[in-house]
């Protein structure tokens, strides 16, 4: 029998009861309704720019802003273009996210091992803490810190001030501001290089005699201090300019506004609630005879918990941390209650009331939120994947 008069004797029904055929067909189908879909919105989209005589494109990233802007990392003025204002608010949004991570993550661990803890006072007031923050919409906690807080400390000529270096009003915080001379450059070289030997010394210390590479902390700290130190005695290079109230305003060191002070302590104390049970579960996740046969080798509850319970913790905590960190960048643009000029607050607000360009401008805020967003996962997905199992033992 020929391939061809084989081939014809396949009936469509046979051909439909191959699963793989079902799933290619499915696939297809699928990717057609996306499609249809995507062209549906853009021609629609389209067709409405058209009739209300809307320029499109993105040539409005050149016009100029117009605008000032209350805080930026980057210099800006009003005579900056508008891709200038897309610049200035994702670089804001990703310094207080940030910062947020970091805070929330070491409060998180912090009160998650307290909600373990023998202590009954300190165990409950850490179920109280994560139980008022979680139950709490964020958007009323950014509130309550920016209007019920910091709107009411005292006036700038009544600051509270701490050790007559760090002042706190009702415009932000005062803080000293680190002067580089021109050999700057040398004493972060020498810090980085220090940086490197230390772990390279841990590393092999910690090969060689299989102790912790905790227990060589002193070493790698020296290593760090010590090129500081001889640089500043034979060439004072690092200076401290330290604020100092003037006729109505500080003069010198850094001021940070209260809309960046009270949008991370509101991001960072909620998230921060919500890692705490992420902690909890870990901790709880690891068998307790872990615990009892560090315990019957000598090593002190400290001892345990860091070298026992949290590197197995790690491997249960990690993958739902991922998604708090999603959240507390997302959860950033919730900025506006604050006034804090993140993205969405300078871009997808001022920007695109100026412009009238909304679908070039929201677009290009989800790009934003989307680029980072998948960096963040990409970045824990690989953390995981090097304290993930291999053959059936600790990496």
């Amino acid at each position: 029998m020929s391939l061809d008069s084989h081939a014809a004797r396949v009936s469509p029904r046979r051909l439909w009861r191959n699963a793989k055929i079902r799933s290619v067909i499915f696939q297809g189908l699928t990717l057609v309704l996306v499609a249809a879909a995507f062209a549906f919105i853009i021609h629609n989209a389209a067709v409405n720019i058209e009739k209300q005589n809307i320029a499109s494109g993105f040539g409005f990233l050149n016009q100029t802003a117009g605008f000032d802007i209350s805080f930026s990392l980057i210099d800006y003025d009003s005579k900056n273009t508008h891709g200038r204002v897309f610049l200035v608010g994702a670089i804001n949004t990703l310094f207080v996210s940030a910062l947020g991570i970091m805070i929330a993550t070491f409060l998180g661990v912090i009160i998650g091992i307290a909600r373990l803890s023998s202590n009954w006072i300190v165990a409950r007031l850490a179920l109280v803490y994560v139980e008022i923050l979680r139950n709490t919409p964020l958007l009323l906690q950014i509130i309550f810190w920016y209007t019920g807080v910091f709107l009411g400390l005292p006036t700038v000529r009544n600051s509270l001030s701490i050790g007559e270096f760090f002042f706190i009003n009702n415009r932000g915080v005062e803080i000293p501001k680190l002067i580089a001379g021109p050999h700057a450059g040398w004493v972060l070289l020498a810090v980085l290089t220090s940086a490197g030997l230390s772990f390279v010394i841990a590393n092999w210390q910690h090969g060689r005699t299989r102790t912790s590479i905790s227990n060589w902390w002193i070493y790698c700290v020296g290593l760090i201090i010590v090129p500081i130190v001889i640089f500043n005695l034979f060439v004072p290079d690092l200076s401290w300019e330290v604020p100092a109230l003037q006729r109505f305003n500080f003069s010198g060191g850094i001021s940070v506004p209260i809309s960046l002070v009270a949008l991370l302590l509101a991001l960072s104390t909620y998230t921060a609630a919500f890692i705490a049970e992420i902690v909890r579960a870990g901790i709880l996740a690891v068998d307790r005879g872990q615990r009892e046969a560090a315990a019957a080798l000598g090593l002190k509850p400290g001892q345990i918990l860091r070298h026992v319970v949290l590197p197995q913790a790690l491997r249960v905590i990690v993958p739902p941390l991922t998604s708090q960190y999603l959240n507390l960048m997302k959860n950033s643009s919730l900025a506006l209650a604050a006034t804090f000029p993140d993205i969405v607050n300078v871009f997808s607000g001022t920007s695109l009331n100026q412009t009238g360009q909304a679908v070039e401008v929201i677009t290009l805020t989800m790009v934003f939120y989307l680029m980072i967003s998948l960096l963040i996962s990409m970045g824990m997905n690989i953390y995981n994947r090097q304290i993930a199992l291999k053959g059936g033992r600790p990496v």
